[in-house]
C-alpha cells in the first residue's frame, strides 16, 4: 500500500498542533506574576505559574478545593483564597514603590520575580553576592492578606537555582538541563 505524499503532509500538519499543545505553557489561572528587578545578570527566569494544558486539567480540582479551604476554615473574608491575589499584587507593587525609597539598593542588587497564588507570595530570583536581602524581604512580607511568604532566591545562580525554570536549556539545581517545559522542584 502506497501513501500519497500529500496525504502524508496533511497527516503531519494535523499532528503538529497536538504535539505543540504540550509545549504551550500559559498562565492558565491568571495568577499575578511579574518581574520586579533586573540588576543581576544571567539570572534564570522562573517558570512562574505557566503550565501546560494537561497540567491545568490535572490540577484544576485540587486548585478549586484548595482555594476554598480558607473560607471553610474561617481564615478568609472572601469565599476563595484566589480572590485576594489581584489585590495583593497591587498592594505589593505599591509597597515596592515605597521600598525603592526606603530600602536602598534592592533594584540594583537583585533580579527578582513575584508570583501571587492563593494568598501566597513567592519571590524567586538572584541576589548579588554580599547584598543583605533581609530588610527587603521583611518589608515585602508586610503586604496585607499574604498568608504565606516563600523566599526562593540565590546569590549563586551558577550553582543552580531553587525554582523551576521557564527557558529550555537553562541550568537547574544539580547542573542538569531542562526539557522543553519547566522543571518543577
Amino acid at each position: 500500500m502506497r501513501i500519497a505524499p500529500r496525504c502524508l503532509v496533511l497527516a503531519l500538519l494535523l499532528a503538529a498542533p497536538a504535539a505543540h499543545a504540550e509545549d504551550d505553557l500559559q498562565n492558565r489561572g491568571h495568577d499575578p506574576f511579574f518581574q520586579i528587578s533586573s540588576g543581576v545578570a544571567n539570572c534564570p527566569e522562573p517558570a512562574g505559574p505557566r503550565i501546560s494544558e494537561a497540567e491545568w486539567k490535572r490540577d484544576s480540582h485540587h486548585r478549586i478545593e484548595h482555594g476554598n479551604h480558607c473560607w471553610v476554615e474561617g481564615r478568609c473574608r472572601l469565599p476563595n483564597a484566589f480572590s485576594y491575589d489581584d489585590e495583593i499584587a497591587e498592594t505589593a507593587k505599591r509597597r515596592l514603590q515605597w521600598m525603592s525609597i526606603h530600602v536602598p539598593g534592592w533594584k540594583q542588587n537583585t533580579t527578582l520575580w513575584v508570583t501571587i497564588w492563593q494568598r501566597w507570595m513567592l519571590v524567586q530570583g538572584c541576589v548579588a553576592p554580599g547584598y543583605t536581602l533581609a530588610p527587603f524581604m521583611t518589608a515585602l512580607r508586610e503586604v496585607p492578606d499574604v498568608e504565606r511568604f516563600i523566599d526562593e532566591t540565590t546569590a549563586h545562580p551558577e550553582r543552580g537555582v531553587p525554582y523551576a525554570l521557564f527557558r529550555a536549556g537553562a541550568v537547574v539545581p544539580g547542573g542538569a538541563k531542562t526539557p522543553a517545559s519547566p522543571v518543577r522542584p
